[in-house]
């Protein structure tokens, strides 16, 4: 028997449960891990909004076990407290909030379309197709949103839901008509000719589909196996269909020789780049430039690329600038532009690629990419540094950034950091000098001195690893390890090639939170208190409890306010803080102890039509904060209802004139106040007897049963019981009427002090400098209990003490600033501004091996990032090599831009040079090497 065959049924149209929230989580928990054991490509999973996910965890206590584990609260009683809230439905499913409205496409299976810029976790989550199903048959709702998991990478394969597919406009040259196809990045070819043969009504046979990224014809493309992801073809870009008469179908598919016209690869032949005589890998790629013209000659006259966005056989202009082509966006690739554009502006990288790098090419390595990526890195390179400026698709470059990292795939947008790690140990690898890697024993210091223990650690990594990347990029760091139990000292030497520097000045924050009064006592105030930032909501409940004198018999409640609803409440005192941003309402509620376990009453408030005499129908939108309440009868009732409703209003009550003084006096001054309008003006007493017979009531109040969503209605009576403990919703109706009593203004502005706290928390800069950013990171700390240390001497693992500390630092070095946080569901983005120097970088004092090399550096490149996560933006600044210039590199778009204006709150990766003794400029190079 299905749930709707049972009569079990709510008023908004939700099944009523057949089973416990301790039995759907079992449920749901079993049917997933079924699910983690039988992955395989073409798996459907389900996309859900976070929002509405958020709820279901909690109702059922999946977020309760997370955040509650090791909680040793003193505070039982909130404990309880938060636990009995989390008891509240979540409603139908309701993906809303992540779909766009109407629809462009012309497939069944993506029939609605996703917002661009969803982030799973902060905005999504994914769940398998058969938990897709039984919280559909739970809940109903929607719509389904259905994506097939898909198998990426080449040696490291791993399964992936494709959330975005693939997004082609189809141009038909016939009558130059456009149509939407959405397709599967994994998708063949011949999918895309069925696809698009059908869809305008052609034969197969006469077909010709293009390549046509910014509206030229790059390649054509003929049905075969070959995916699109494969083909290069990115996410919104153009395809071309012409036809063909039929007696010209024989031919087709042949060049302009008469030969069979194999599927043309849009990545370009290596051997168009190779100068007379230059090398050959053994898989026919060619391997590079034999060139010294670095950087300002001309490079070779005849290079050809139709792919990449360069004109065929281009050539610089004399006199035209290099290395000022920007990379155009292919769909939120913004993070990899900024990240590309400081490499291939790093002087010792420039030179070594633009020379011949062929024999350090390493084909054997299994922890590289055979190659492949220094090849298509090597190549975007050389494209950059001889196109003038002219602007670079990077397709073939992100084609191979997908096979080798399938994390980049896709369009989602991504760390710019994170992708120049992996950039930067990819490059190593596939330029490896060693063939074969030896097996060496690691050694402990054994209280040898550290020049001892240090030159043997670098002796030992630079036999396993060589390449031009760890000659530049790499240094090496001292770690320390203390046993907190029998002092057994533990030092290792480590090498680095980036260093990840904490923002000291991001340990307190301030939060305003607005306290309202649950039993009417008094008039909503806000308050400002100081919290640490990696707190949690306990800290925030304990300062709000000192800042308001709270009394000993009175709870708070808090809860977030959006779009005038109850959007989530913060009733877990470990959850962190970090998961409330500085521009969510933060509201608190002072309840008593003794009510808290009565039933819990919401009430929502909307302005009202006078013309609108449905009440059961939605009047105008909902406004102000919705107010909280208790019920102390064991079995409310309607009466009750309207009484509380009555006693939390109380505060808001207007003055009125000495006739109508009464008003307000006495326990009944609502219903007297009420009367005396109403029989004051007969137009009111019309409208409130068309309100009486609308709703079939007797209630003096325009209050309505409503749920958590404020989607459904329904009237009630004075005599109408409820059952006790649940959680009661109403919407109250805002007339003149009820404006004329009460002073809205308190439910409907944000307190000045609020405004003015978050304006000026968003204009100051709170600047910290590099060197107490360093001093963060090399701070002595105890390591963490998911991360604690084997002491050899106990044979147990210990919570040691480590300590950081630089050895020896490379040419180029990359300070990685930890803009970000992150929490359960979401990452925060810090703004503190970080004063850095541009010029003699003196990092002498942290470095212990004090062997005469200089530490001075000069800065050369910033990757910035602006904005959130979700809709945030990678732009980079770049020290042009040739001149002592300095230029905004933002996709596309390169611009000049003056050194005093690079230094800013959105600086995330600093990439510095050494300053050699000769004191030579940073367009210079002094990088040099021996082949092995």
């Amino acid at each position: 028997m299905t749930i709707q065959d049972s009569g079990f049924m709510m008023e908004d149209g939700v099944s009523c449960l057949p089973c416990t929230p301790e039995e759907q989580k079992k449920i749901v928990i079993d049917l997933r891990n079924e699910s983690e054991r039988n992955l395989k490509e073409g798996n459907l999973y389900f996309v859900i909004s976070s929002r509405w996910f958020r709820k279901w965890e909690r109702y059922v206590g999946i977020d309760a076990d997370a955040n509650l584990i090791g909680n040793q609260s003193s505070d039982s009683r909130h404990t309880n407290v938060a636990s009995s809230m989390v008891a509240e439905m979540p409603g139908a499913i309701d993906n809303s909030d992540i779909v766009q409205n109407g629809s462009d496409c012309n497939c069944k299976e993506n029939a609605i379309q996703l917002r661009r810029n969803l982030m799973e976790g902060r905005d999504y989550a994914l769940v398998p197709q058969r938990v897709w199903e039984k919280l559909h048959e739970w809940y109903k709702g929607g719509p389904a949103l259905p994506r097939k998991m898909i198998l990426q990478g080449v040696y490291h394969r791993t399964f992936d839901v494709e959330v975005y597919p693939l997004r082609l406009k189809l141009i038909d040259s016939r009558d130059e008509s456009q149509s939407v196809i959405w397709l599967s990045r994994k998708a063949s070819l011949s999918e895309l000719f069925q696809r698009v043969c059908a869809l305008r009504g052609i034969e197969q046979n006469k077909a010709r589909i293009w390549d046509y990224f910014n509206k030229r014809k790059h390649t054509q493309l003929s049905a075969s196996n070959r995916s699109l992801e494969e083909s290069n073809l990115q996410m919104d870009q153009d395809i071309l269909l012409e036809e063909v008469d039929g007696h010209h179908s024989s031919r087709f598919g042949l060049d302009s020789t008469g030969n069979e016209l194999a599927l043309v690869s849009m990545e370009p032949s290596r051997s168009s780049f190779t100068l007379a005589g230059g090398p050959t890998l053994a898989n026919g790629h060619s391997s590079g430039f034999k060139s010294n013209q670095y950087p300002g000659s001309s490079l070779s006259s005849g290079l050809k690329d139709t792919d990449d966005g360069f004109d065929a056989y281009s050539t610089v202009r004399k006199g035209e600038k290099r290395g000022l082509a920007g990379l155009q966006n292919l769909g939120n690739t913004c993070f990899m532009n900024s990240a590309l554009q400081c490499l291939v502006h790093t002087p010792p990288l420039v030179e070594y690629f633009l020379k011949d790098y062929s024999d350090e090419i390493n084909t054997e390595n299994p922890l590289g990419m055979h190659g492949e990526l220094a090849l298509a890195f090597g190549e975007l390179l050389r494209k950059l540094w001889s196109s003038g400026q002219t602007a670079i698709a990077p397709r073939v470059f992100k084609g191979k950034l997908a096979r080798f990292a399938p994390q980049f795939s896709g369009y989602n947008q991504h760390d710019s950091q994170e992708l120049l790690a992996f950039l930067l140990d990819g490059l190593h690898e596939d330029l490896n000098r060693v063939k074969e890697k030896p097996y060496i024993e690691l050694k402990d210091a054994d209280g040898r001195p550290d020049e001892v223990v240090a030159a043997e650690s670098w002796k030992n990594h630079k036999a396993r690893n060589d390449s031009v990347i760890v000659d530049v990029c790499q240094g090496q760091y001292k770690s320390t390890l203390v046993c907190p139990v029998c002092n057994k000292i533990s030092i290792t030497f480590d090498p680095f090639m980036y260093l990840s520097l904490p923002l000291p000045s991001t340990i307190t924050r301030t939060m305003t939170v607005t306290v309202f009064y649950g039993d009417g006592s008094g008039l909503p105030m806000p308050y400002t208190v100081s919290v640490l930032k990696n707190g949690f909501c306990k800290d925030l409940l304990l300062a709000l409890r000192t800042a308001c004198c709270l009394k000993t018999d009175e709870n708070l409640l808090l809860a977030e306010v959006y779009e005038n609803k109850i959007y989530r409440y913060l009733e877990m005192p470990l959850e962190p803080l970090a998961s409330i941003k500085d521009d969510e309402h933060i509201v608190a509620f002072r309840i008593q102890k003794k009510g808290m376990e009565k039933t819990k009453l919401v009430i929502f408030h909307r302005w009202q039509e006078k013309s609108t005499t449905d009440y059961l129908k939605s009047g105008k939108e909902l406004f102000g904060t919705p107010l909280i309440t208790y019920l102390g009868e064991d079995q409310p009732s309607g009466a009750d209802i309207e009484t509380a409703v009555s006693k939390v209003l109380s505060p808001f009550k207007r003055m009125h004139s000495s006739a109508k003084a009464h008003i307000g006096k006495g326990s009944d001054f609502l219903s007297d106040g009420l009367d005396e309008l109403c029989s004051s003006s007969d137009a009111q007493s019309i409208e409130n007897a068309e309100f009486e017979g609308a709703l079939s009531t007797d209630l003096s109040l325009r209050l309505l049963l409503t749920d958590d969503r404020v989607m459904n209605f329904k009237a009630f009576k004075k005599d109408t019981l409820f059952e006790p403990g649940k959680i009661l919703s109403v919407v109250m109706d805002w007339t003149d009427k009820e404006q004329g009593l009460y002073d809205a203004s308190y439910l409907k502005d944000i307190p000045e002090v609020h405004k003015a706290g978050f304006a000026a928390k968003k204009t100051r800069k709170e600047a910290i400098s590099l060197s107490s950013c360093l001093d963060a990171f090399l701070v002595e700390e105890p390591l963490g209990p998911d991360d604690m240390w084997y002491c050899p001497r106990c044979k147990e693992h210990r919570q040691a003490v480590k300590k950081l500390d630089l050895w020896m630092l490379p040419e180029i070095i990359v300070f990685h600033l930890k803009r970000f946080t992150y929490g359960r569901y979401l990452k925060n983005k810090i703004d503190t501004f970080v004063n850095f120097p541009i010029h003699n970088l003196d990092l002498s004092k942290y470095v212990k091996n004090k062997d005469g090399q200089s530490y001075v550096y000069e800065l050369y490149a910033i990757s910035n990032h602006y904005g959130g996560l979700g809709g945030g933006h990678y732009t980079a600044y770049a020290k042009l090599i040739d001149e002592n210039r300095w230029y905004h590199f933002d996709d596309g778009h390169v611009s000049p831009v003056n050194e005093s204006d690079i230094k800013t709150s959105a600086a995330y990766l600093l990439f510095y040079k050494r300053v050699n003794e000769s004191k030579m400029e940073i367009g210079e190079s002094s990088y040099s090497h021996s082949t092995s």
